[in-house]
């Protein structure tokens, strides 16, 4: 890998984008001068480099930006915000822990977990996927503490997470030579689940206290993507994970899972079932509905599976943010599907897979039937599900259901300002109402939802 980036400054271009009022005799002398073919050629818009945009956001013009946001400490691992460190191994043992990035902190919830994980002399193992991260890491860190401190930490960093190379080259090493066992995951697939699982010994004995989320290990990203993580310490999905990092260090052969589907074996497989369960509830005259939210939805066999869903009398709501494949309100095969994207002050990244029909019991839960719902790292594509491990979670708790659902609700409403795809794959922009009222803001909404004022002790 090193080689090939080194090389990557010389090697041969992709594609030539220039802009469309460059003229001929220009267009042509660079791809002459490149040695790129005619249909390499791509005419676009200007400007072609967005990142100058970022210039523009660092110019001191308070007035014409965002008013500062600071993100608060879940409740459920503290009641009131406070200066001191909270417990959040006592946290975790009281129930699973919902986290809503960047509403709520990545600081005082994950990397917290982390660094406590790694200082306390009860903890015996931290098992760990980094895919991006930041400078000067604090997770990277709490990994080195940990290995210093006699711990067995497993770090499995994604060399090819794509222009982060060099960077996570640098922080294999780094973790490497402060003994911590760096392993870089299955041959052929990248390895982009977002797992943590720490093992403790308490009086009882051994307990794993997990993390799975939707967004990368990153202090940066956490307070300007949107993403959502679970905590929990229940032993079905310690279980899980223990088989999973097993499988990913090349300890053990493939294993089944009961509160993770697994890319690329179960996440496509998976969902199509639920898909198809839906399919069968509406045509025996049942409630069904589906509801989703990712990044982007370009695989075939999914589409397929929801536009038989749409048939059936499903009806589907996804809110997606990047490219879809599907379309949506087409006469005789999706008029039963809703498409919507939320552009805004933070760039939508986490992903929700919910159904209105469980298959029987929830995990843990008693006999409870009702939706089902899962969170994870794998968009509808086919990186995500052939080539990449991705791992989703089951949500059980009633409330926590009801919490994700309601999100993508509010996303989809009509009240809220949003993009809606037509049939023909084009966008309209919602954002007034006939009264010509703004619409309401997603976004401005949840952060209003939980700010609170802090406790000083």
């Amino acid at each position: 890998m090193e080689k090939e980036l080194l090389r990557r400054r010389f090697g041969p271009p992709i594609r030539l984008e220039i802009s469309d009022e460059t003229s001929p005799f220009l267009s042509q002398l660079l791809a002459d001068q490149l040695r790129v073919s005619a249909d390499e050629v791509y005419r676009l818009p200007a400007p072609l480099d967005a990142t100058v945009l970022f210039e523009l956001g660092g110019i001191d013009r308070p007035d014409l930006k965002y008013r500062p946001f600071i993100p608060t400490t879940n409740r459920q691992i503290a009641e009131v915000e406070s200066s001191r460190a909270q417990d959040i191994f006592a946290a975790i043992r009281e129930r699973d822990i919902l986290l809503h990035h960047p509403y709520d902190s990545f600081s005082t919830s994950v990397q917290a977990f982390l660094a406590q994980a790694a200082a306390d002399p009860k903890v015996l193992a931290i098992k760990q996927t980094l895919y991006r991260t930041s400078s000067n890491s604090p997770i990277i860190d709490a990994l080195i503490d940990a290995a210093h401190a006699g711990k067995q930490v497993l770090a499995l960093v994604e060399i090819k997470a794509r222009f982060d190379e060099d960077a996570n080259i640098a922080w294999a090493r780094k973790l490497e030579r402060a003994g911590v066992h760096v392993v870089y995951g299955i041959v052929g697939l990248k390895t982009h689940c977002k797992l943590s699982l720490v093992v403790r010994q308490e009086a009882d004995g051994l307990r794993r206290y997990c993390h799975v989320g939707t967004g990368n290990y990153n202090p940066k990203t956490a307070r300007i993507y949107t993403d959502l993580g679970l905590l929990t310490c229940d032993p079905v999905v310690g279980q899980d994970m223990t088989r999973l990092f097993n499988q990913l260090s090349g300890y053990a052969p493939k294993s089944s899972f009961h509160r993770l589907l697994v890319a690329p074996r179960t996440v496509r497989s998976g969902l199509i079932q639920r898909i198809r369960r839906e399919e069968d509830a509406a045509r025996a005259g049942k409630d069904a509905w589906i509801k989703i939210k990712v990044n982007s939805i370009v695989d075939e066999k999914t589409i397929d599976a929801l536009y038989r869903a749409s048939q059936a009398g499903v009806k589907i709501d996804i809110v997606e943010r990047g490219i879809c494949a599907l379309k949506p309100g087409v006469p005789g095969l999706s008029e039963n599907i809703r498409v919507r994207s939320i552009l805004g002050r933070f760039l939508e990244h986490s992903r929700i897979y919910a159904f209105a029909n469980s298959d029987g019991p929830q995990i843990g839960e008693g006999p409870a039937a009702g939706p089902e719902v899962w969170i994870g790292s794998a968009d509808l594509m086919h990186r995500n599900l052939d080539r990449r491990v991705e791992a989703l979670v089951r949500i059980v708790a009633p409330e926590q259901i009801d919490e994700l659902i309601k999100y993508v609700d509010l996303q989809m409403a009509d009240s809220t300002a949003s993009w809606h795809m037509q049939a023909d794959g084009t966008y309209v922009r919602h954002c007034k109402d006939e009264e010509g009222r703004p619409l309401v803001d997603s976004q401005e909404y949840l952060i209003k939802k939980h700010t609170r004022r802090p406790v000083r002790h």
